[in-house]
C-alpha cells in the first residue's frame, strides 16, 4: 500500500512517500519551484512522488483545517476562511481528482508523532514548541510503546513562537524565514541592555511549576512594528536580538524542567519550528540523558509525522537523504582537488536532504583553516558578514575539537551548537561567541564520511566548512541542471557526479 503525507497552503510546503516497507521518498516544495518556503505544492514534486508506487491509496494532510479555521475567525483572518479544503487543493494541483481524500491529523500530534516514531526510544518526553498549529502553540507529550499520550498544551494567542518571528521582524528581517538570522545575530549583542525592557513590555508571566503558562502581554500574530521605533540603529538590532535570544533560552529552559517534571523518563524529543534554534537546544542535556531531533522538526517534516501519527509505527531514520536524486557515484576526488587548489568548492550528489540544512549532498563545502574563507564564502553566499558556517566532523575526533555536553555523543544534522575547542586554528567555522553548530560524521555515513577521510589524510584536518548550496533567500539546488546553472551564476564550481 502506497501512502502519501504532505504539509503546505500555508507556508513549507512538502510530500513524503511511504510503502509497505517504509519511508520512500520526502521533499520540500521550494526545490522543484525555486521559491524559498513555498506554501504551494509543485505539480513535479508530485510527478517524482508519483515515481515512488504510483498513485497513493491513502493521503493523510498535517494539521486539522476546520479547527484551524475557528482559530483564524477569532483571530479576524477572514480572507484565509476561503480557502479550499487539502484534498480540493491536492487534487486540484496534482491535476488528478481521483486522489483519495486527505485525512487531518493534529498539527502538533503530527510533529509529536514525526520526532517520537523516529527517534530510538521506546518511552521518552516530547516537548512541541513552535509558532501555532490549529490553537495549540506547546504542547508536552509522553511516548509510551507506540502510544502518545498529550499532558499539557498552551494555546493562542500565547505563543513563544510567534513572539520570536515578530522580534524577527521587528529588527528588519523576514519572519517565518529569517529567525535564524536573528539568532546568529544575537552573538554580537549586548543581552543585558534590553533585556528588562523586552520582559516589562512583553512577557507577563513566565512559567513555573504550579502554572505552566507563558504568558504574553501583547498577541504579536501581526507583528510589533509600533514597539519603540527609537530603537533603530544596526547595534539596536543587535542588542535586541541578544535580549530576545535570552528570553527565549530562559523560557525554553523553563519548559524543559516542567516537561521533566511531568515525564519521568530520561530521553526527550524536541520537535516544532522552534527547535531549529539550535543555540538552546544543547540545554536539554541539563535535564536529560538522551535527545533526539527529528532532522526536519518544523512544519514541512510533518509529512512524515502525520502518517506514522496514523501507523503508530516507528521507523529508523538514519540519514535526512529522502530527495531528489543526482545519480552517480559521489565526486570525492573533484571536491579533494578543488579543496586543495580553490580551497572552496560545492558539491551536487545523490539524494537532496530531507529538511532546512545541507549535510553534504547539496552543500558548499571549504577549507575551515583560512583565515579569509568566511568572509569568501559569505560574499558567495550574498549574506551577513557576521552569519556562521557550521563544521563537519569525522565523529571520533569531535571531543578532541569541541566541547561536546557528556551525553552529547553525535550530532549528525548540526542541531546543537558546542564551544570549539582551538578557535584560532579554525576561523572559518566559529561565531563571535567562538561556538560552533557540529555536524559530526559517523563511520556509517557513506561518500560524505569517505570524503572526510581522504580529506584528513591528505591535510592533518578532520574538518570541513559546511554550508547549504544557495544564495540568501533561494532555496537549495535541487538538480543538476540547477546545479549547472549555479556555476555559471556564482561562479563556484559545483561537482557532479559523471553521467
Amino acid at each position: 500500500m502506497i501512502t502519501w503525507g504532505w504539509t503546505g497552503m500555508s507556508h513549507d510546503a512538502s510530500l513524503a512517500v511511504f510503502s509497505d516497507n517504509g519511508l520512500e521518498f520526502a521533499a520540500h516544495s521550494e526545490r522543484y519551484s525555486r521559491i524559498k518556503n513555498d506554501k504551494n505544492i509543485h505539480l513535479h514534486l508530485i510527478d517524482e512522488a508519483l515515481e515512488h508506487g504510483g498513485r497513493p491509496d491513502k493521503i493523510y494532510f498535517y494539521e486539522n483545517p476546520l479547527l484551524k479555521k475557528t482559530r483564524q475567525l477569532y483571530a479576524g483572518q477572514y480572507k484565509l476562511l476561503k480557502k479550499p479544503s487539502p484534498t480540493e487543493y491536492l487534487r486540484s494541483a496534482a491535476y488528478d481528482f481521483k486522489l483519495p481524500k486527505s485525512t487531518p491529523v493534529n498539527h502538533h500530534l503530527s510533529h509529536a508523532a514525526a520526532g517520537y516514531y523516529t527517534s530510538s526510544f521506546n518511552d521518552a518526553a516530547v516537548l512541541v514548541m513552535d509558532s501555532i498549529g490549529e490553537w495549540d502553540t506547546l504542547s508536552i507529550w509522553r511516548g509510551q510503546g507506540k502510544e502518545l499520550k498529550r499532558l499539557y498544551t498552551q494555546r493562542y494567542p500565547h505563543s513563544v513562537g510567534i513572539w520570536y518571528s515578530a522580534m524577527t521582524q521587528r529588527i528588519g528581517l523576514k519572519p517565518q524565514e529569517h529567525e535564524y538570522i536573528l539568532m546568529g545575530m544575537a552573538a554580537i549583542g549586548d543581552p543585558d541592555k534590553y533585556y528588562n525592557i523586552l520582559c516589562n513590555d512583553f512577557i507577563q508571566k513566565m512559567p513555573d511549576g504550579l502554572d505552566h503558562r507563558v504568558l504574553f502581554k501583547r498577541n504579536c500574530h501581526r507583528g510589533c512594528m509600533d514597539w519603540r521605533p527609537d530603537l533603530n540603529s544596526v547595534q539596536d538590532y543587535a542588542d535586541i536580538a541578544a535580549a530576545t535570544q535570552r528570553i527565549y533560552e530562559e523560557i525554553f529552559e523553563k519548559f524543559l524542567q516542567i516537561t521533566s517534571f511531568l515525564v519521568p523518563d530520561r530521553n526527550l524529543v524536541l520537535m516544532g519550528g522552534c527547535v531549529l534554534n539550535c543555540v538552546a537546544n544543547t540545554l536539554a542535556y541539563k535535564y536529560f540523558d538522551n535527545v533526539w531531533i527529528m532532522p526536519n522538526p518544523g512544519d514541512a517534516g510533518s509529512a512524515i509525522g502525520c502518517v506514522l501519527a496514523n501507523k503508530k509505527e516507528f521507523m529508523e531514520f538514519k540519514h535526512a537523504f529522502t530527495g531528489h536524486n543526482i545519480a552517480g557515484d559521489y565526486p570525492i576526488e573533484k571536491v579533494i582537488h578543488e579543496l586543495k587548489t580553490e580551497k572552496i568548492t560545492a558539491v551536487a550528489a545523490g539524494r537532496a536532504e530531507f529538511g532546512p540544512r545541507a549535510l553534504g549532498n547539496r552543500s558548499i563545502l571549504a577549507d575551515p583553516r583560512g583565515r579569509h574563507v568566511k568572509d569568501r564564502v559569505n560574499k558567495i553566499k550574498q549574506r551577513e558578514a557576521f552569519r556562521p558556517f557550521a563544521p563537519m566532523i569525522l565523529e571520533e575526533y569531535a571531543r578532541d575539537y569541541f566541547d561536546m555536553p557528556n551525553r552529547l555523543t553525535s550530532s549528525p544534522f548540526m542541531q546543537f551548537v558546542v564551544t570549539c575547542k582551538f578557535p584560532d586554528l579554525y576561523p572559518a567555522i566559529i561565531h563571535f561567541d567562538g561556538t560552533s553548530r557540529v555536524q559530526t560524521v559517523s563511520k556509517d555515513a557513506g561518500p560524505i564520511r569517505q570524503l572526510l577521510e581522504q580529506w584528513y589524510e591528505e591535510t592533518g584536518c578532520p574538518i570541513l566548512l559546511n554550508t547549504s548550496l544557495n544564495i540568501k533567500g533561494e532555496p537549495l539546488v535541487n538538480t543538476r541542471e540547477d546545479a549547472e546553472r549555479w556555476t555559471k551564476e556564482y561562479g563556484v564550481k559545483v561537482c557532479l557526479p559523471d553521467l
